[in-house]
């Protein structure tokens, strides 16, 4: 991406009067923006091999389960699944290998469903790592995926999910990482699921129509997009971030709002646009899915990468 250029206007509101000949030229000064650059902190970083596992709490259709499942199955994809036209969920994946260490291979694992609301409908975070602890956890992230009608705490108020760590097994001393996401289509579609959804704050743009048809689903793969690679390159807080390790700016959140190139407050940037549904999107994925999927910071050039 080509770095924006500001230009400041010394003496645009000034009258013509005031910059006569007699004073001292006055010249357009041209400010390169900084690089925004996240620091490696010297922590371990999840590479390899890894599984996510989805953990469904509440009531999902399985057409929205198979739009989340397939996204996962998108981003490492093998054999003949290689041949998914380009941009794709994987080239999107593939910047996560230029952070230290090498790449990382995500497999689809075990579905887990709780159609029963077992521990209720508002969840504080306690009970969202104790559901996402009772999977498996070695080499793996497990995603608690929460309904419309969940509530987890500070849900739609600080954040649209989260990743982090706990410890699991017998002993507690199985240290594992997990992610939640919530799907906010009843709550808060404006700050979860933009550009599908009219923002809540900010420049009211027409939103975009949903490629996979669903606001509040296609808002959740933004959101699991984002934490995934949160997880993989800052899995334990000293990872790759900027700012405090409380509340970090990661490999995709320090990109917020960017979709595609030529991005700005309220406009996404440059979009695919499916010729049928009008749908936007910018990465295809298995099964003839279409996703939108968030810039990521490549450390080779400290910007906010886009497939377009």
């Amino acid at each position: 991406m080509i770095p924006q250029i500001l230009i400041l206007l010394l003496c645009s509101l000034l009258l013509p009067s005031s910059c006569a000949s007699t004073a001292p030229a006055r010249k357009l000064a041209l400010v390169k923006e900084q690089p925004l650059v996240l620091k490696y902190h010297d922590g371990p970083l999840l590479k390899g091999n890894l599984t996510v596992n989805l953990i469904w709490y509440g009531k999902f259709t399985p057409t929205q389960r198979s739009i989340i499942a397939d996204f996962i199955r998108s981003i490492s994809p093998t054999g003949d699944q290689t041949k998914t036209q380009l941009p794709s969920v994987s080239s999107w994946w593939q910047t996560t290998a230029l952070y230290k260490e090498g790449s990382t291979t995500i497999t689809l694992g075990k579905q887990y469903l709780n159609e029963s609301y077992s521990l209720g409908k508002s969840l504080k975070p306690s009970q969202l790592i104790s559901l996402s602890s009772k999977v498996g956890h070695r080499s793996a992230i497990n995603v608690v995926l929460t309904a419309a009608d969940v509530v987890p705490d500070g849900f739609c108020m600080s954040s649209c999910g989260a990743h982090g760590s706990g410890l699991a097994g017998k002993h507690k001393k199985a240290r594992f990482t997990y992610a939640w996401v919530g799907n906010s289509q009843l709550q808060c579609p404006g700050q979860c699921a933009w550009p599908f959804h009219q923002p809540m704050y900010g420049p009211q743009t027409p939103p975009l129509v949903a490629p996979n048809g669903d606001v509040g689903v296609d808002g959740m793969i933004i959101s699991l997009a984002t934490l995934l690679a949160g997880a993989v390159t800052n899995p334990f807080d000293n990872g790759y971030f900027q700012g405090p390790a409380t509340a970090p700016l990661e490999a995709v959140s320090a990109c917020t709002g960017i979709f595609g190139s030529g991005a700005y407050p309220g406009f996404p940037g440059k979009l695919l646009v499916d010729k049928v549904t009008g749908a936007s999107y910018n990465a295809h994925g298995l099964n003839g899915r279409k996703y939108l999927l968030p810039a990521m910071w490549d450390p080779r050039t400290s910007e906010c990468k886009t497939l377009l």
